[in-house]
């Protein structure tokens, strides 16, 4: 059977209990209230045949700055009939004219490449259960006055506006931040996904200062499976293994097309917005 005979429809809530199922099938952690969070973000698009879900993708865009297009996953019994590129062209509809990033399997890479997409780094994930750590002196619970900070902080490092995606994750989980001259110079977000927990995104002035913020969370959660997305660029990784969390797994980060990097230089980013929503 062709993908001629599939139709792509707008994601509504009748499909969420099949999203969780295919990606379930693809091995991905996700929970109903995982695929939730994003959804809530994102316009989704699904595959139908016959009336069953055969494939998802959500596009979340921030503001006019950029897009990030998440969760595209292919019934595998359809794979190799053309339905990741139908659902892709669905996505770059839907986005507009915004640059668009992504992050990427292995297998999806030739098919985001074609689309014009050109890889800018690596993704590593670490998850396990947390070892125990002092917690750092330098930081502290966020108050819900932060946001705004967190907010704009976020701006400089991301290079698009995302402060409806950290409203919202402030309300289903809590932030941490570092303190300059009474100014947040950095931030980490901890929320419930998946098997337990994930710290993210984490801003910092240095690596140094995402470290600890990174240490606020793990040490609140000692023996708690915690999962946290980092780049190989930062040098991170080994000390994430030192303390429980391994090298698991992890993707290719993507644009389309290029864009200027607006991060400030001394600023590090551990997540980017596809890990944020999954």
């Amino acid at each position: 059977m062709q993908t001629s005979q599939i139709e792509i429809v707008p994601f509504g809530p009748d499909h969420l209990e099949a999203a969780v199922a295919l990606s379930r099938q693809a091995g991905w952690p996700h929970r109903t209230e995982d695929w939730q969070l994003a959804l809530a973000l994102s316009d989704g698009m699904v595959a139908v045949e016959d009336g069953r879900i055969v494939g998802t993708v959500l596009v979340t865009p921030y503001k006019g700055d950029c897009a990030t297009i998440n969760m595209v996953i292919v019934d595998e019994a359809m794979r190799g009939r053309g339905l990741g590129r139908k659902l892709m062209d669905a996505a770059l509809l839907a986005a507009g004219d915004r640059p668009l990033r992504l992050v990427a399997t292995t297998a999806g890479l030739p098919l985001y490449q074609k689309l014009g997409f050109h890889e800018t780094g690596t993704v590593l994930q670490h998850q396990g259960l947390a070892g125990e750590i002092a917690a750092p002196a330098e930081t502290e619970a966020a108050t819900d006055a932060d946001v705004a900070g967190i907010a704009q902080l976020d701006r400089l490092a991301f290079g698009a506006d995302r402060e409806g995606l950290l409203s919202y994750l402030a309300g289903v989980g809590e932030f941490a931040v570092t303190r300059r001259d009474d100014r947040i110079s950095g931030f980490a977000c901890l929320r419930p996904f998946g098997r337990g927990e994930v710290i993210g995104p984490v801003v910092g002035a240095g690596l140094g200062e995402a470290r600890k913020l990174i240490e606020h969370f793990i040490a609140k959660r000692p023996g708690q499976f915690l999962r946290v997305d980092t780049t190989a660029e930062t040098g991170l990784s080994p000390w994430l293994a030192e303390h429980g969390l391994a090298h698991v797994g992890g993707g290719i980060t993507m644009k389309k097309p290029l864009v200027h990097d607006a991060a400030d230089p001394t600023t590090t980013t551990f997540a980017l917005a596809s890990q944020a929503l999954g």
